[in-house]
């Protein structure tokens, strides 16, 4: 793929940049805006160049409008909303059908507003939608400086120091499991924790009460066979319902921490969204702490991250979710596919 620092004299050119401003807002104020100011660079980039700049992003939510996002990001850039300028922020994309059905009609009247494309939201582009797949057809189109980032920090994994341990959290089965199986393969050692842990408990024959698993057969008995698989030694049920992870087991993950060269952490130890984030929290620290080479990921993990102040103090924190964990398990994702 093509990168920003490719695209030659930007004097006076109009630059449409995909950006990913879709952070949670509260009582009209954007809070944790970690998405927003990674892509700060790519537009002080540009600014420095001549160009002329038009941001595009979707929302939270479909129906919201980017009003609230636009007053939090006007502190730090000459911005508008909507009305023309050398750096202007349009409307939330998903309130056109178009963006998520992949329109080629709302692709060009975006490519309208462009020269040139430039993808800065590594965090949607596992979406197949027009801003992310069709207008890179439609413009010469260039890597954001943090999207060529996560793409090539992202990749260590794949070829990482060792020992490698993989600390893989959160409740989304269907999207974890293939990273466990390609792992499998790659890690030294991979602890599961989150909700993934409790299929595991499962196939151990153990007693997971009424905690949250998922139904089917998915070869659980062949991933522990590797004897690559680590799980929590102690839990904390509430109601016969696993929500977190024990202090033996963070005792555990520390001297394991220690001992490996790279550690890659993507989701929650536990119910995050419940309030049971002590063990997560608690992990940050210590991966901070004692991690040799760190690379973790995931909207909750980030916001750990952000409440104890210590985004400083990883090797690299990924803006990605599930398209870090679309990336880790494929090696590409739709919106790179799209530059090249």
């Amino acid at each position: 793929m093509k990168l920003l620092t490719e695209t030659g004299n930007l004097k006076g050119k109009r630059v449409l940049v995909r950006v990913d401003w879709s952070v949670p807002t509260q009582d009209g104020k954007a809070i944790n805006d970690f998405q927003i100011r990674k892509s700060f660079p790519t537009i002080e980039y540009l600014r420095k160049a001549g160009a002329k700049i038009t941001l595009i992003s979707h929302a939270e939510r479909d129906e919201d409008s980017l009003l609230d996002i636009f007053n939090h990001a006007k502190n730090f850039l000459p911005l508008t909303f909507i009305k023309p300028s050398n750096l202007v922020l349009l409307e939330n994309l998903r309130r056109n059908k178009g963006e998520k059905e992949n329109s080629e009609k709302f692709a060009k009247e975006l490519a309208k507003h462009g020269d040139i494309f430039v993808n800065e939201a590594f965090p949607v582009s596992h979406r197949v939608h027009a801003s992310v797949v069709s207008v890179p057809k439609l413009l010469p189109s260039f890597a954001g400086l943090q999207f060529a980032l996560e793409v090539t920090t992202l990749s260590k994994a794949f070829y990482p120091k060792r020992p490698f341990l993989f600390i893989l959290g959160g409740a989304k089965f269907d999207t974890k499991l293939p990273l466990l199986k390609k792992f499998i393969n790659i890690a030294d050692e991979i602890f599961v924790g989150g909700a993934l842990a409790n299929n595991f408990f499962k196939e151990q024959g153990q007693d997971v009460g009424i905690s949250l698993v998922k139904e089917g057969d998915f070869g659980l008995s062949e991933l522990l066979k590797s004897g690559k698989i680590i799980l929590p030694e102690d839990t904390i049920k509430v109601g016969g319902k696993i929500l977190d992870i024990g202090f033996k087991t963070l005792e555990t993950l520390k001297a394991r921490i220690i001992a490996s060269k790279q550690v890659l952490w993507n989701g929650p130890l536990g119910q995050y969204e419940l309030g049971y984030k002590v063990a997560t929290l608690e992990l940050a620290k210590l991966i901070a702490e004692f991690g040799h080479e760190s690379i973790v990921g995931g909207g909750d993990t980030i916001s750990a991250l952000e409440e104890l102040n210590i985004v400083d103090k990883f090797t690299f924190v990924s803006t990605g979710g599930g398209a870090m964990l679309d990336f880790l398990a494929s090696g590409t994702l739709p919106g790179i596919d799209a530059l090249k």
